[in-house]
């Protein structure tokens, strides 16, 4: 079983970066892909990002796309967020998550088997 501790968030200004951070230990990190969502209070957990098994794809949502890059280092067993000009509307608990497949075609939260306790970004106008 993997399990999964999120770093980085934090208070930051609009327009600001911070850069979320996701130790898993276990065997199986690189064998799967890895995900970022995010829940806001009062609405529902997200999807944000997600990467392949061997760090070759990504997939965003749309609020995500040239703003946010997911990585990973596979011999580290880290998942990363990089997140750049953030808005208000980013204010959320992120959590990181790993999936049950290697790729990035299913991106649903059952789509992820093990997840991290989450890390709150709060961004001020």
């Amino acid at each position: 079983q993997v399990q999964l501790v999120e770093s980085g968030g934090g208070l930051v200004q609009a327009g600001g970066s911070l850069r979320l951070s996701c130790a898993a230990t276990g065997r199986t990190f690189s064998d799967h892909a890895m995900g970022w969502f995010r829940q806001a209070p009062g609405k529902e957990r997200e999807f944000v990002s997600a990467i392949n098994w061997a760090g070759e794809y990504t997939r965003d949502a749309d609020f995500a796309k040239g703003r946010f890059t997911c990585s990973r280092d596979n011999v580290k067993n880290m998942l990363f967020l990089q997140m750049d000009n953030l808005k208000p509307e980013d204010t959320a608990v992120y959590y990181c998550a790993k999936g049950r497949y290697t790729g990035v075609n299913r991106i649903q939260e059952q789509d992820f088997d093990s997840w991290g306790q989450g890390t709150q970004v709060t961004v001020s106008s």
